[in-house]
C-alpha cells in the first residue's frame, strides 16, 4: 500500500512540477545559517510568493486548519540561480538552496544577501565567538512546545487545528534555554522531524515566546518512488546533530528532547559517534513518562560517563 501510495504521489508531484517550470522568483524565505571552520553556511528557499504565517488567538480551529494545510501548498522555484557575492548556486527541485561563502573573522549574527532573479533578502547567518562555553542542541516537539508527538493522532490535531498565537511553549524550557545561551554566548541550534514548511510558523512561535535564536533543522518530507517520506525521525536528527558537531569540532554539546520519539536512543548513537563530546543530556518525560526501554539508553548514556536528567519539567535542572 505504501509503494502504491509513494508512486501515485510522484506521479502527481510530476504533474504540479510542469505548472511549476513557469514560475518566476517572488519571494525568499532565509533561514538561519550557521559557520564552520571554513565557511558561512546559508540556507534558504525561494518560492514565487511569500505565504502567510500571521494568525489570531480568536481564530476558529476550522480557519486554523485551513492556514496550516496551505503551508504545505508551497510555490517552490526550482532550478533558479541564487548569488551571494560572488558566490553562486542553483535551488533544487523543492526550491531549496545552500552557499558556502569563505569565512571570514567576523563573529556572532551576521547578515549575507541573497538574490534571485530581482528578489534579495538579508540571509541571518548564527557564528560563535571565542568565548562560547558550550552548544546546545535541543528537539522542539514537547521538548521545548506541547504537541503531543507521543500520540500520532493528538500531535496531527494539535499541529492542524492551533495556530502561531495559541501554540503552548512550556515557561521552563524558555527559562531553560535562555540560561544555557547565555546572553547568546553560546549557541543553540533546534532539530525536529517538522517539516521545512513549518519553518516559519516555528520561528513566530518562538519569537512570541522568548525562545533564543538558533539555527534550525527541519526534515524535507521529499517523496520518492520507493517510500512515501523519505528518511526516519531518528536518521534526520541523528544527522542533524552530524552537521551541527562537526561545523563546531571545538565545543562540547548539551542535548535536550523527551521520551516520547526515541530521543534518548539518538543521543546514545550520537554520544557514541562523538566521543567526549556530548556534556549532558536533558530529557523531559510528556505522557506516561520514560519506560522501561527509555530507561536502559539513559542507563547507557551514564554508563558513558554522561550525566542525564529525566523528569517531567526542567525545574530540577535550573535549581528551583
Amino acid at each position: 500500500m505504501k509503494l502504491w501510495l509513494a508512486r501515485i504521489a510522484v506521479r502527481i508531484e510530476r504533474l504540479l512540477g510542469r505548472a511549476s517550470d513557469a514560475r518566476q522568483a517572488g519571494a525568499i524565505v532565509p533561514y538561519v545559517g550557521y559557520a564552520t571552520p571554513a565557511h558561512f553556511v546559508v540556507r534558504g528557499r525561494v518560492l514565487a510568493h511569500m505565504q502567510d504565517v500571521g494568525m489570531r488567538a480568536a481564530q476558529s480551529r476550522w480557519r486554523n486548519l485551513r492556514q496550516m494545510i496551505g503551508l504545505f501548498l508551497t510555490a517552490e522555484v526550482p532550478e533558479v540561480t541564487i548569488s551571494a557575492g560572488d558566490v553562486t548556486g542553483r535551488t533544487d527541485e523543492e526550491g531549496y538552496f545552500t552557499l558556502l561563502l569563505p569565512r571570514d573573522d567576523r563573529t556572532g549574527w551576521i547578515k549575507v544577501d541573497v538574490t534571485a532573479a530581482d528578489v534579495t533578502v538579508a540571509c541571518p547567518v548564527l557564528v560563535p565567538g571565542p568565548d562560547a562555553a558550550f552548544g546546545v542542541i535541543s528537539d522542539i516537539d514537547d521538548t521545548m512546545m506541547h504537541t503531543g508527538a507521543y500520540s500520532l493522532w493528538r500531535n496531527i490535531w494539535t499541529s492542524l487545528t492551533g495556530n502561531a498565537a495559541t501554540r503552548v511553549v512550556f515557561p521552563d524550557a524558555v527559562e531553560l534555554m535562555t540560561v544555557l545561551s547565555d546572553g547568546g554566548r553560546n549557541p543553540v541550534h533546534f532539530v525536529s522531524s517538522s517539516p521545512w514548511n513549518f519553518y516559519g510558523f516555528l520561528t513566530v512561535v518562538f519569537a512570541r515566546n522568548g525562545l533564543p535564536r538558533g539555527p534550525v533543522f527541519l526534515r524535507d518530507y521529499g517523496i520518492s518512488e520507493t517510500q512515501f517520506i523519505t528518511g526516519t525521525h531518528g536518521d534526520h536528527k541523528g544527522s542533524a546533530i552530524d552537521v551541527i558537531m562537526a561545523a563546531l569540532p571545538d565545543l562540547p554539546f548539551i542535548l535536550i528532547g523527551d521520551t516520547g520519539q526515541h530521543d534518548a536512543e539518538v543521543y546514545l548513537a550520537a554520544a557514541k559517534r562523538h566521543p567526549g563530546r556530548v556534556q549532558q543530556v536533558i530529557l523531559r518525560a510528556p505522557g506516561r513518562g520514560a519506560d522501561a526501554k527509555d530507561l536502559a539508553f539513559v542507563s547507557q548514556i551514564e554508563a558513558l560517563g554522561v550525566p542525564v536528567h529525566v523528569g517531567r519539567d526542567y525545574r530540577a535542572v535550573l535549581g528551583s
